[in-house]
């Protein structure tokens, strides 16, 4: 039988757990996912204007996030329309953002098909711009870009998405390519390196689990290096959806290119809630597709799937940045409800997920 003394301690001792496991439950809420990560990688956000000048969103970023991109304003097609005009103002705003919060910022794209300076591939006569031409237009481009941003920005997605996912070629049948071939590749790695010998240079593309093309991109990085082309990086964008793709794919793909790069990203990460997966523009909006329990619970659960792989390889993953804010900002429309907070900035069922994974499995 407890004597009253006894009893007594037991109750303090009892009390005293309670409130010390209360108080360290608000001081996780009170975390943001930057910091429950602090020892693995940063946690990252594509953004766009609304986000660095609405003060709810801005104060959202600043709790959760050490890592920023931006969404469509560094991309090459935005900042430089035509040979002598420079549209400097969305970049700038997100860049100022980082610099006066002490926040990293990934560039986002010097080349890229999409988005491009497609004026660089003409010559005046309207011809097909020779590689000399070209390749003097992209370097100018790149070197301006880069060094501009030289103070804030710490990583370059130099290339974007040049691998074709399974056709009889490997390379992107775009444009570019057929024109320049893989040359200009190379040389976009050539000149941002010139422009800063410090930052971490990506090759960044989608589905780059998925293994015909996971293949694609190793044998084209490696086939790079070893002809001296500066790649230290490898961004896999993470445009996934509730089914796939699997945690073994994805394993397997970070285990493959930790061969070749010291560096790899998870540049785009977002899960959408239907059967499509990949970066390509023809997607379904889910226009009528509402956010049910048991979709809730399979985004969540393929979330903590993904997690858990990218903590197994924290050894080589310096970043995971979510490809948008929140529901309402992504680029998959707001009814494919890929993000971890909803269009009113809550968190969801996946957000708690991610955040509360145990560092012991």
């Amino acid at each position: 039988m407890m004597t009253y003394h006894t009893k007594r301690t037991f109750l303090f001792v009892l009390l005293t757990l309670l409130l010390t496991g209360s108080a360290n439950a608000q001081t996780h809420e009170a975390e943001g996912l930057k910091d429950v990560y602090r020892n693995y990688f940063t946690i990252g956000v594509a953004v766009n204007q609304r986000n660095v000048t609405d003060p709810t969103q801005m104060a959202l970023i600043k709790k959760e996030f050490n890592s920023i991109t931006a969404e469509n304003d560094m991309k090459s097609g935005s900042l430089h329309p035509k040979e002598d005009v420079w549209r400097w103002q969305g970049a700038d705003r997100i860049a100022n953002f980082c610099r006066q919060n002490g926040i990293k910022l990934r560039g986002h794209c010097l080349v890229w098909h999409a988005q491009f300076c497609d004026w660089m591939m003409t010559d005046k006569k309207g011809r097909p711009a020779s590689k000399r031409l070209f390749f003097k237009r992209l370097r100018k481009h790149i070197h301006t870009v880069v060094k501009r941003y030289k103070d804030v920005v710490y990583a370059w997605d130099v290339v974007n998405e040049a691998m074709d996912d399974g056709g009889p070629s490997a390379y992107r049948q775009s444009q570019l390519y057929k024109l320049y071939g893989d040359e200009f590749i190379a040389k976009a790695f050539k000149y941002a390196h010139e422009a800063d010998p410090s930052a971490l240079l990506f090759y960044n593309d989608y589905n780059a689990s998925m293994p015909t093309k996971r293949d694609r991109i190793y044998n084209m990085v490696k086939k790079m290096q070893a002809a001296g082309v500066p790649i230290t990086g490898i961004g896999m964008q993470g445009h996934c959806n509730i089914y796939g793709p699997s945690a073994q794919d994805v394993d397997a793909a970070l285990t493959k290119y930790a061969e070749l790069v010291s560096h790899i990203h998870i540049t785009e990460l977002d899960v959408r809630c239907n059967k499509e997966m990949g970066g390509q523009l023809q997607f379904s909006k889910g226009d009528t597709q509402q956010m049910t329990d048991s979709l809730a619970a399979l985004q969540a659960a393929q979330y903590a799937r993904l997690f858990q792989v990218f903590r197994n390889h924290k050894d080589v993953i310096d970043n995971v940045t979510f490809w948008n804010l929140c529901d309402g900002d992504s680029w998959l429309g707001v009814n494919n409800h890929p993000l971890l907070f909803d269009e009113h900035l809550q968190p969801k069922r996946a957000y708690y997920k991610v955040k509360h994974f145990n560092p012991n499995n």
